[in-house]
């Protein structure tokens, strides 16, 4: 069967509960412990879930999709994005430091979005990030000036068919509605009465009050997240002041597996130790940390790993950095072996490296893991959903397959991604994002960078 005639199978079955498709031929890394890499493998999917993975799988009434010299892998997971900035990528490349930013982003062009805005940025961060085989992503929706604006994120990420967690916080500065966090309760009615489903509701909040008070978790906002039962993802946790909030959350009793830890630069040993203690979980921005310069520059996997904590990976802000995981993979493996033969050189001793297989696992299952989403996706395991990728491994910059993980971690891009699948729903196919009109998408995204300038230069503001 052809690419066309199998993608219009697919369309017209898309709707159907019990349809079973069959993706055979390709290398299988499940990213599960207990079935590892199987080559010449096989998936079957049953409606939006996995039914099983091994070879020699039954065929009876699926739609089969041969695959060979291709890899299938868990889609990829971003912790940690500020989606919205996306039409202002790379405005900023060169930025140094947290001031930096703050001022230029967040200060500057942030109160000038509008939900329309809003709903743009954040569309088109999710279609990147699908099209780049990330198919579980973490919005840090830090720009909620408005209800309106709230509704533009979280019906963006659902509009676009990503997995996705809308992580809701107020802006930092600039006039806003004050309805944050009492409107997360409406999104929680209207969006997510339930986490059974695609999108998923978080809180958002900052570590410690340096930058805005209001956004710094405590007690108040520790009972509105467990009031509507939902998580909450912290930024800014890095440094001294971080390590200090840790501690005092423990004495409080606010430290739990609901919190997620974001960057985690510079905390103290007894920090560390306490959030293992309580369940927190981590995320880790490799070109975020190092390229902009936040605390000490280092991304902390030995620190996290060493209390014996798997973090996941986060691209962060687009503004500055790259959209896309293998980037994020492949930074973190670099910085960590620097690091590692660094410390033994000249000691007799034994570096303690990092290899490709654990950085896929924290762009896959840890990061999962990290969202306490790792009973629904991270893995290819039978009974989790359908979230995976398909990737050609005899392009010119992957063949031969020699190794798949090594290959998938320091081999493989965007443009080596065949197809994309989220809960059993095909999203890339044929290397082509479905349902997006590009031409049309480009035209929305210079229009709102137009009317963003425009209303910047009315206010003096400054990108």
């Amino acid at each position: 069967m052809n690419p066309d005639a199998t993608l219009d199978a697919l369309t017209r079955s898309a709707t159907d509960p019990a349809r079973l498709i069959l993706l055979r031929g390709a290398s299988v890394v499940t990213m599960d412990p207990a079935l590892g890499t199987i080559d010449a493998g096989e998936v079957l999917i049953r409606g939006s879930r996995i039914l099983d993975v091994g070879r020699g799988l039954p065929d009876t009434g699926a739609l089969v999709i041969d695959a060979p010299g291709s890899i299938i892998a868990p889609g990829m997971v971003d912790t940690h994005r500020h989606a919205w900035q996306a039409q202002m990528r790379r405005t900023i490349p060169d930025v140094d430091d947290l001031a930096g930013y703050l001022r230029s982003t967040l200060m500057n062009v942030a109160p000038a979005y509008t939900p329309d805005d809003v709903h743009l940025g954040t569309r088109l961060a999710a279609l990147t990030a699908l099209d780049g085989g990330i198919t579980t992503m973490l919005d840090f929706s830090h720009n909620s000036r408005t209800a309106a604006h709230s509704d533009a994120a979280i019906t963006a990420l659902i509009d676009s068919g990503i997995r996705g967690v809308h992580a809701s916080m107020a802006p930092h500065f600039g006039t806003w509605d004050g309805q944050w966090p009492a409107d997360l309760a409406r999104l929680r009615s209207r969006y997510v009465p339930t986490d059974e489903q695609l999108v998923t509701l978080r809180m958002a909040a900052l570590a410690t009050a340096d930058i805005a008070d209001h956004l710094a978790y405590g007690p108040q906002l520790a009972r509105t997240a467990a009031d509507l039962d939902i998580g909450v993802s912290l930024d800014v946790v890095f440094g001294q002041g971080a390590s200090r909030e840790v501690l005092h959350w423990r004495e409080q009793g606010l430290l739990g597996p609901h919190l997620q830890a974001i960057h985690c630069t510079a905390l103290s040993a007894e920090a560390w130790a306490a959030m293992r203690e309580h369940g927190v979980s981590v995320s880790l921005a490799p070109t975020s940390d190092a390229q902009i310069g936040l605390e000490d520059a280092v991304p902390p996997v030995d620190e996290a790993l060493a209390h014996g904590i798997r973090p996941g990976l986060s691209v962060d802000v687009e503004v500055a950095l790259a959209s896309d995981m293998f980037t994020q993979m492949r930074a973190l493996l670099t910085i960590q072996r620097m690091r590692a033969v660094h410390a033994a050189y000249g000691t007799g001793g034994e570096a303690a490296r990092i290899s490709t297989r654990d950085v896929l696992d924290f762009a896959t299952l840890s990061g999962a893991r990290t969202l306490r989403l790792e009973e629904r996706t991270g893995s290819l395991s039978p009974g989790k959903q359908a979230d995976l990728i398909v990737v050609d491994a005899e392009a010119i910059n992957t063949m031969p397959l020699h190794d798949a993980v090594g290959t998938l971690v320091l081999g493989a891009d965007r443009s080596n991604i065949t197809s994309v699948w989220v809960a059993g729903q095909v999203r890339k196919w044929n290397s082509t994002l479905l349902g997006v009109d590009v031409d049309a998408l480009r035209t929305r995204v210079h229009d709102s960078v137009a009317a963003i300038s425009e209303r910047l230069a009315t206010t003096g503001a400054d990108r």
